[in-house]
């Protein structure tokens, strides 16, 4: 009786550490599954904080490209619309010499005309 009872405390004593041993193992699978998660949580954190940097970034880098191509086509019209100003300044100068000229020799015709008669008469 007394070795049915001491194999008894026995098979309780060894139930009781294998029932600690599989908590343990249990909370330990626990704890790694937690750790793992938190891991992956803050990666994608740090892919996603990384991946916005890179967006911001680009979109920066467009916004100065753009800015830059606006005031290079304004930069261009003004010159061109300047050319223009310059061309229409110069054909209309040239204008004038030619109607000056023009009105000049018409003058001097009428003039020697007016010569030419006063000699006949």
């Amino acid at each position: 009786k007394k070795e049915t009872k001491r194999n008894e405390k026995k098979r309780n004593e060894t139930k009781r550490n294998e029932k600690k041993r599989n908590e343990t193992k249990r909370n330990e699978t626990k704890r790694k599954e937690k750790k793992r998660k938190e891991k992956k949580r803050k990666e994608k954190k740090r892919k996603e904080k990384k991946r916005k940097e890179t967006k911001r970034k680009e979109t920066k880098r467009n916004e100065k490209k753009r800015k830059e191509k606006k005031r290079k086509e304004k930069k261009r019209k003004e010159k061109k619309r300047k050319e223009k100003k310059r061309k229409e300044k110069k054909r209309n100068e040239t204008k004038r010499n030619e109607t000056k000229r023009n009105e000049t020799k018409r003058k001097e015709k009428k003039r020697k005309e007016k010569k030419r008669k006063r000699k006949r008469q």
